[in-house]
């Protein structure tokens, strides 16, 4: 069997060791060969974007942040911007895809990324490509596993930032704002507020009002605390408004950038009389060594994409249920997102505790 790997989207902590685990499961468990697809789907787009991966030259990658392979996510080849004429163009590459598939003589295809690039895998898999996932986000929202890896690196990572910006709004009696990644759902903001102390978390799923902000950071001061955190999903909003954008979606590849509530909030917060400062840690959340939860879950999920393999169970993702690796089908993925729950779960936990939510 010649089996390609590929790595879409945004990098992730805990992709090289699934390229890991998925090279050497090849080798030690079933003597096959496997094809590394570099930049995405652009890798199958693309000439001379691959090279073969061998125990032997993926040592030492199982710490290491990032992809080996690189990563992209503007190669959607259902929708491949190209420039004709001096124009940019949306065309339709995925036949082309599927030859390349053939030529490259893959037996097999095996797809890491989030539910966008999941979504592309599904669609491959319509047209005849013997395919399977592995889930891939920081951001913790694909539907169909109970996390994925990478999530728990990245809230060690802002956990410990927070645990830095106490001392510093303590000293200097401010409201220090932390917008944090997240995107649409609030797993990151929720968790790390409350392993990192914070006193008000933002998140997608609870639009929230801002008097009711004020009046915890103002009942905070009278009671003599006169420094606060405050955590902001980037997908937060104010009730009856909307996400903050960056940067709008383009054709081709590439969703919205969100980014800027945390400013809108640091202002709103200033109106009260408090000193304030926001922190945007953008994507030092997404970047350097995985954590060994998220070695070990990549490591799981590199071994099982290839059992699927084996099995010829295509058209499905590995997912983690409970304490079990499972599988599920591509088209319960695309059901949607896994939200934070508003009614119960850490949310209430956090509320039991006193940190509020704007509501």
């Amino acid at each position: 069997m010649k089996v390609g790997v590929l790595t879409g989207g945004g990098d992730c902590p805990g992709l090289n060791a699934v390229i890991r685990a998925v090279v050497k499961t090849a080798s030690v468990k079933y003597n096959y060969k496997i094809i590394g697809i570099e930049d995405g789907f652009d890798g199958l787009i693309l000439p001379n974007k691959s090279r073969e991966l061998t125990p032997w030259n993926i040592r030492g990658i199982l710490p290491i942040g990032g992809t080996i392979l690189g990563t992209t996510n503007r190669s959607n080849p259902f929708e491949y911007k190209v420039m004709k004429d001096g124009k940019p163009e949306v065309q339709d590459v995925s036949r082309e895809v599927m030859n390349n598939i053939q030529s490259m003589e893959l037996d097999a295809l095996i797809v890491i990324g989030g539910d966008g690039t999941l979504k592309i895998a599904n669609e491959l898999f319509k047209l005849g490509c013997p395919v399977v996932g592995v889930p891939k986000t920081i951001d913790n929202d694909i539907l169909a596993t109970d996390v994925t890896f990478g999530f728990h690196t990245a809230v060690q990572t802002v956990t410990d930032a927070l645990d830095r910006l106490h001392t510093t709004a303590e000293s200097h009696h401010r409201v220090m704002v932390v917008e944090v990644m997240g995107r649409y759902v609030g797993w990151i903001a929720l968790e790390t507020g409350i392993g990192g102390g914070a006193d008000v978390i933002l998140i997608p799923e609870i639009p929230f009002d801002i008097e009711k902000v004020g009046q915890k950071i103002m009942d905070r001061k009278k009671g003599g605390n006169r420094s606060n955190i405050v955590v902001v999903s980037e997908g937060a909003r104010p009730v009856g408004g909307d996400v903050t954008v960056l940067h709008c979606a383009e054709a081709g590849g590439g969703a919205e950038r969100l980014g800027g509530i945390g400013n809108k909030v640091g202002a709103s917060i200033g109106n009260y009389g408090m000193e304030v400062r926001v922190t945007v840690l953008g994507h030092l959340q997404r970047g350097g060594s995985p954590c060994a939860f998220d070695r070990i879950l990549s490591t799981q999920f590199g071994v099982a994409a290839v059992d699927l393999i084996a099995r010829k169970r295509f058209g499905e993702m590995v997912c983690l249920r409970g304490k079990r690796i499972e599988s599920v089908p591509f088209s319960d993925v695309a059901q949607g997102q896994k939200t934070v729950p508003t009614e119960d779960g850490l949310v209430k936990v956090a509320e039991s505790i006193g940190i509020s939510f704007g509501r």
